[in-house]
């Protein structure tokens, strides 16, 4: 056998430095569970204020993501899920935007 298999002794599937990044897989998670969700309920036209706000917190929370991350499948996982939050706010704000199309007055 060619290569010697070694065990991933770090527990994380997105530290290929071999090192924990509790913080960074978190923001990963919660971007990725807030894109799936605001991309979900985006297709429906009365979800639209679940959809704009969780599109919106995702684009949040993927952009810090972004900023602290450290390895490029942490930074791959965000992307997808900012295209996801993205298209979730944008696809909401046509249906009603934030706060349900309520004019003030």
């Amino acid at each position: 056998m060619a290569q010697v298999l070694r065990p991933n002794t770090t527990g994380s599937l997105f530290a290929t430095d071999g090192k924990a990044h509790p913080l960074q897989d978190t923001l990963l998670v919660v971007t990725l569970v807030l894109g799936i969700t605001a991309f979900v309920t985006a297709m429906f036209h009365s979800l639209h204020l679940i959809s704009s706000w969780t599109g919106l917190v995702g684009i949040i929370t993927g952009a810090y993501g972004q900023f602290v991350s450290i390895t490029t499948r942490q930074r791959f996982g965000l992307i997808l899920g900012l295209g996801a939050s993205a298209i979730g706010l944008f696809l909401g704000m046509a249906h009603g935007g934030l706060f349900g199309g309520i004019v003030g007055g």
